[in-house]
């Protein structure tokens, strides 16, 4: 198993996270409701963007494979926590993609979004709710 990346705590509930291969960064910082400031993602936003960028990143991979460009989708997200334990309750994910897909398209691609890694390696305690809007 090898190192993918480094986090650094900088001060005042940030940290700066490092991505080895790249040298990527991303800075994170505790929300308003749990003494932060809210100045950069939370770790707990950062889990509800990684299950979007996953299920993104499956289906882009299989419409490449249809012959489909996804470019311009988007995913808003949502993420709703919990409290005794303070955890991440339920994530919504609204898909927007081209109203040009077929259904075939449409269905092979809504499928795969549900079979990205981070999806599946997510607590069953996890509402995760996707939702496919085409315009």
């Amino acid at each position: 198993m090898a190192h993918i990346s480094t986090i650094h705590y900088t001060g005042d509930l940030h940290n700066d996270l490092i991505h080895l291969q790249s040298g990527d960064k991303i800075s994170t910082d505790a929300p308003v409701d749990n003494n932060g400031k809210g100045e950069a993602f939370s770790p707990t936003d950062l889990l509800a963007a990684s299950l979007a960028a996953c299920a993104m990143t499956i289906m882009g991979i299989r419409a490449r494979d249809l012959g489909v460009d996804l470019q311009g989708a988007r995913i808003e997200v949502q993420k709703e926590m919990a409290l005794n334990p303070r955890r991440v309750a339920r994530v919504v994910l609204d898909f927007y993609l081209s109203k040009d897909l077929d259904e075939r398209t449409r269905a092979t691609l809504e499928a795969a979004a549900h079979t990205c890694p981070v999806a599946k390696s997510l607590s069953a305690d996890l509402v995760q709710e996707f939702h496919f809007h085409y315009e």
